[in-house]
């Protein structure tokens, strides 16, 4: 295979990025829930030509038990890339930063659950990134979130996750391959939007004080887009699930709504904003 060649700029004169988009523009991003029948949540996600698998299984008896917390239940996440994901073929083992990202993806998602409702229990998050260019990290935690409400897992919020970097200057959000590679510096963000907390924060490169303050910025507003992409698929998803026939179609299809909305950490949000 040829080596790749570092292009002659990130940002074209007219202020466009590599693949057209605005430096505050996001990729396409499309989320699906229930996509693995085997496991007991699921997600999948294709945010630009990056598309990532999650699946969990749990709340599970944990092995090895010597493991096991007497208080919360353990999250073990595993981050793995597919050997046919990036262009030159991955080794199969799973490598330091396959490790790294696994240990960041539990961690940001930690603050989110209620794992104290399942002591000695372990929820294992498995994340399987196809097709890898640009943003797998905070891709995976998006699609983790995802999975973990489909398969029912008490939570405080869902959590997304997007990367702010800077390309020839200039601040863009939710880097490609190439921004990512031939870049000065990314922050992946990870927030829980309605209180706006950041449960992941990282800085490769280097960002004066203003430059970073307008990267979280932009960050915490991407992510909220995100936010809402990830409660429609929901929705979507508990749509299909929803009863069809019986002469309380119409009753249950409300409750389930009112089920979904609580499920979302919603209803009684919007409760206290009207007060």
């Amino acid at each position: 295979m040829s080596p790749e060649t570092r292009p002659d700029f990130l940002i074209n004169p007219e202020g466009l990025r590599l693949d057209g988009r605005r430096p505050d523009e996001l990729r396409k991003i499309e989320l699906e829930c229930g996509v693995l029948k085997t496991a007991d949540g699921s997600a999948s996600i294709r945010q630009g030509k990056t598309y990532i698998l999650a699946a969990v299984y749990g709340p599970r008896e944990l092995h090895p038990r010597h493991l096991s917390l007497s208080d919360r239940a353990y999250l073990r996440c595993v981050y793995r890339m597919a050997t046919f994901s990036v262009p030159d073929r991955k080794r199969a083992a799973p490598s330091r930063r396959e490790r790294e990202i696994s240990m960041v993806m539990g961690n940001a998602l930690e603050p989110a659950l209620f794992l104290e409702e399942f002591p000695k229990a372990v929820v294992d998050v498995f994340i399987q990134v196809i097709q890898a260019d640009g943003g797998t990290r905070c891709a995976s935690i998006t699609a983790a979130s995802l999975a973990l409400a489909d398969a029912g897992i008490p939570m405080r919020s869902l959590v997304p996750a997007v990367a702010v970097g800077k390309a020839d200057g200039k601040l863009v959000l939710d880097l490609g391959d190439e921004e990512d590679k031939y870049g000065q510096g990314d922050i992946p963000i990870a927030i829980i939007p309605r209180t706006e907390e950041l449960t992941l924060l990282q800085q490769d490169g280097s960002f004066t004080r203003e430059e970073f303050l307008e990267a979280l910025q932009m960050g915490i507003t991407g992510c909220k887009y995100i936010h809402e992409l990830q409660k429609d698929a929901l929705k979507r998803a508990y749509a299909k699930r929803a009863p069809e026939t019986g002469e309380e179609e119409e009753e249950a299809g409300a409750e389930y709504e009112d089920d979904l909305e609580t499920d979302l950490g919603e209803s009684e949000y919007d409760e206290e904003e009207d007060e």
